[in-house]
């Protein structure tokens, strides 16, 4: 059975950013299935590398300044079919906040043990794996 994808859609660039050991989720405005709380995410942009474009939707939708620090991976979303890049970002400035309210409904910085209270479903392994290192530590 092959999978089928959205190629002809752009990919979506995730920031998976932990500040002072909670990481930062975002609640869309309008739910994408399932999906209610994640990463913060966007498009990717033509000529537009995976890292720049999660620094940028995390610009836009929550005020926060990032830079991207690594890779975590990337894969074909189970629920949206869609490309997804995740990428490990460090705040550089700001404070987080609904920049974009036709996005955005909320935002929260989870601690380690929430996380599944807003994400049940779970997450990609290498992201699980990336937040359990550095939030346990």
């Amino acid at each position: 059975m092959t999978q089928q994808t959205n190629d002809d859609q752009p990919g979506i660039a995730a920031a998976v950013i932990v500040s002072e050991g909670r990481v930062l989720l975002v609640r869309r405005r309008v739910n994408e299935g399932q999906l209610s709380w994640q990463f913060p995410a966007g498009e990717v942009e033509a000529a537009e590398s995976e890292e720049d474009a999660a620094v940028r939707e995390t610009r836009e939708e929550t005020g926060l300044e990032v830079k991207a620090l690594k890779a975590l991976g990337s894969r074909i979303h189970p629920k949206t079919q869609r490309h997804m890049s995740y990428t490990a970002c460090e705040v550089l400035s700001g404070t987080a906040h609904v920049a974009d309210p036709d996005e955005l409904a909320e935002l929260a910085w989870c601690s380690h043990p929430e996380i599944p209270d807003y994400v049940p479903y779970g997450l990609y392994a290498p992201v699980q794996q990336y937040l359990d290192d550095i939030m346990t530590q």
